[in-house]
């Protein structure tokens, strides 16, 4: 069984558009893109490596393939070589029109798709910015690991990674560590079912009683 994995860059407010420079996704008017450029360094590098060091394919919207089709193909780096050598997913409306090689459209209905390629044998499955599709996969609880490289900064506006579809669920924290940037690398992976609990009193007062009831 393959498992999908969401690897996403984020500020501390949740906002994950154009990390990597202003003409990436300047959609509604967004001005700060290329807000992770001055934070690299040897620690999240070895990171990345890390993630892309295992065999995987990716899974992508269709801005964030147009984004990287127009980039990958012509760069000579070992992540240029991984990204071009793996298979792609895509979610779009025009299947017709993907030309980067070994480019796949996830067709009509992503879910049905991924819950099918997810039965099969094979690399695992990760998730490249492509933040409406994230919001899909959050809303049918089909993401298993979420990797995430927290910048600290608060960007105020923008696509963020959790929108107000996602399905209740709890994660483990898998692994932790600190760039000397500052940035913070986490993983999380799908941990069952939420749990809840109260501290409330066993007795409580008549003042928090009126309380509840005015609340309702």
């Amino acid at each position: 069984m393959r498992k999908i994995t969401a690897a996403t860059f984020v500020s501390l407010d949740g906002v994950m558009q154009a990390p990597g420079g202003p003409e990436e996704d300047p959609a509604s008017g967004f001005a700060l893109g290329g807000w992770t450029f001055h934070y690299w360094d040897d620690v999240m590098g070895a990171a990345m490596g890390e993630t892309f060091g295992k065999p995987f394919a990716l899974l992508l919207g269709r801005k964030t393939y147009d984004i990287f089709a127009a980039h990958w193909p012509y760069q000579d780096d070992p992540i240029g070589e991984a990204f071009n050598a793996a298979t792609k997913y895509v979610a779009t409306h025009r299947p017709e029109s993907l030309t980067w090689r070994n480019t796949q459209s996830l067709g009509p209905d992503i879910v049905a798709t991924l819950r099918r390629l997810k039965q099969e044998d094979g690399p695992d499955l990760l998730i490249q910015g492509s933040s409406d599709l994230i919001q899909t996969l959050l809303a049918n609880d089909l993401i298993d690991e979420i990797r995430l490289l927290i910048f600290p900064l608060v960007l105020g506006k923008g696509k963020r990674l959790f929108g107000g579809g996602a399905m209740p669920a709890a994660f483990r924290l898998a692994s932790s560590q600190a760039s000397t940037t500052g940035v913070i690398m986490v993983t999380y992976q799908r941990a069952g079912e939420i749990k809840v609990g109260s501290f409330a009193q066993e007795k409580p007062s008549d003042a928090e009683l009126e309380r509840r009831k005015n609340w309702k």
